[in-house]
């Protein structure tokens, strides 16, 4: 059949249009219909079983990680419980309010009994945690390496807790010497009436994150 006679064809009298062309034309109705039926009912449904089936995977993947931890539970406790232990064990080593000037003094001594030279030793401001108070000391001596090397130790050993830190060493006018600058950081425990000061200030806190 040419051009010029499917032009003249009779869209209604399609029933006496030849079989062929019947057929061509039943064949583009129904991939028409396939193709409008796919984009607005069968796509939709497909991107959400799509969605389902990511859904479902990240449950399982939820799920496992769930089941692992309760298997593994009882270990995070006791692990919890040493954790605790311990840090509880570390507090206990921390000096009271009235101790620490004890502490500041016992430091000192331990660079002096060195024979070291001090021309600064400043404690600066506490900084409170939930837990304890750290005081920074701002330190500058002098001495032979062997006698900074034992004071260092010494600050090391002593039965509080104590750090050194931003340590800088330079060579004054003597070139036997050594001027060590650092900072020498001691915690101590917070009594009763800071830590309900603490806790109090943490409660308004939360108060006003809920208004």
């Amino acid at each position: 059949m040419t051009l010029d006679e499917l032009k003249n064809l009779d869209p209604k009298d399609a029933g006496n249009w030849p079989i062929p062309v019947q057929l061509g034309a039943m064949a583009l109705l129904a991939a028409l219909v396939i193709g409008i039926g796919h984009y607005y009912v069968w796509q939709p449904q497909l991107d959400e079983l799509e969605v389902g089936r990511q859904k479902e995977e990240q449950l399982k993947q939820d799920f496992l990680e769930k089941k692992k931890r309760a298997i593994n539970l009882e270990a995070y406790r006791q692990q919890l419980l040493e954790i605790q232990q311990s840090f509880g064990a570390l507090l206990k080593q921390l000096p009271n309010k009235s101790e620490m000037e004890t502490l500041l003094t016992e430091i000192n001594q331990a660079g002096v009994g060195r024979g070291l030279l001090f021309e600064l030793f400043k404690p600066g401001v506490e900084l409170k945690t939930a837990e304890f108070a750290e005081m920074p000391i701002s330190i500058k001596v002098t001495g032979s390496y062997h006698d900074l090397a034992a004071f260092v130790s010494d600050v090391a050993q002593l039965s509080r807790i104590v750090t050194l830190s931003d340590i800088k060493l330079s060579v004054p006018k003597d070139p036997s010497m050594l001027t060590m600058e650092a900072t020498i950081k001691t915690y101590r425990a917070l009594d009763d009436a800071e830590l309900q000061a603490i806790r109090q200030a943490e409660l308004e806190a939360r108060k006003k994150k809920r208004q």
